[in-house]
């Protein structure tokens, strides 16, 4: 079976090294501990692991929560905050990102594991839902909105946002739906008009209108292209 990927992400060295220590022996997979949020998000894009544990004060102007904050709308894997600090304004910050779990230092080793193992589990049986609450069809996506099931045209969709844990998706008459999910996740359920443009931006090229080598045009709508996208997008658009 493979074992699970943690990556930690805590600025104190000695910290780190002994919770992936207790990881190792608790039959886990570490990563080379972050320090910071470079460092994190550069191993989350490198490494893709499957759990991350997060101190939520971090030296640096971006905490823990910045990091949250990436995952959920980018990578989407579970994760837990780390912090020594249980005062309800941290616990605050902390719950607008709806982490997995909570650990407090110090913690034992039984604390860590069971942490882990529920959001693991949790998690999966959430992702499970959310895929029975999507069913695809070839032109169009049936999404689940207040018990009922919305059927969203693929040609109707103008561009797709992401909106933290949200994506937002605005189409041809002006409506704007939320759904529940990341970019990524929408995107493997599209079809082949649509192009991601920027982290935060899916646009369908059927309405493109003007491109740019920074931006697109979109029924009159101005949205930015980031560099490491443009390449995808002019390759799409020779495709059709």
């Amino acid at each position: 079976m493979k074992k699970t990927k943690i990556l930690v992400v805590e600025d104190e060295i000695l910290i780190a090294d002994n919770i992936c220590k207790t990881l190792k022996n608790l039959g886990y997979e570490t990563l080379e501990p972050a320090i910071n949020y470079t460092e994190a998000m550069l191993t989350i894009k490198k490494e893709q692991p499957d759990f991350a544990i997060l101190d939520i004060n971090l030296s640096g102007k971006k905490t823990g929560i910045h990091i949250a904050q990436q995952i959920r709308s980018l990578y989407n894997f579970p994760f837990v905050f780390l912090t020594a600090n249980s005062d309800l304004a941290t616990l605050n910050l902390a719950k607008e990102v709806l982490p997995n779990g909570y650990l407090i230092k110090p913690f034992s080793k039984e604390e860590l594991f069971t942490s882990i193992e529920i959001a693991l589990h949790n998690f999966s049986k959430e992702k499970t839902k959310d895929n029975q609450e999507e069913i695809e069809h070839k032109n169009a996506l049936f999404i689940k909105d207040k018990g009922n099931y919305t059927k969203i045209i693929f040609d109707d969709i103008l561009y797709l946002k992401s909106a933290h844990v949200y994506t937002e998706i605005f189409k041809t008459n002006k409506q704007k739906l939320v759904i529940r999910g990341s970019l990524n996740d929408i995107l493997s359920k599209l079809n082949k008009n649509f192009v991601r443009i920027h982290r935060s931006f899916i646009i369908n090229v059927k309405h493109l209108e003007q491109i740019t080598s920074s931006t697109v045009k979109i029924k009159d709508v101005l949205l930015p292209v980031g560099k490491k996208y443009n390449k995808d997008l002019v390759n799409t658009i020779n495709l059709l």
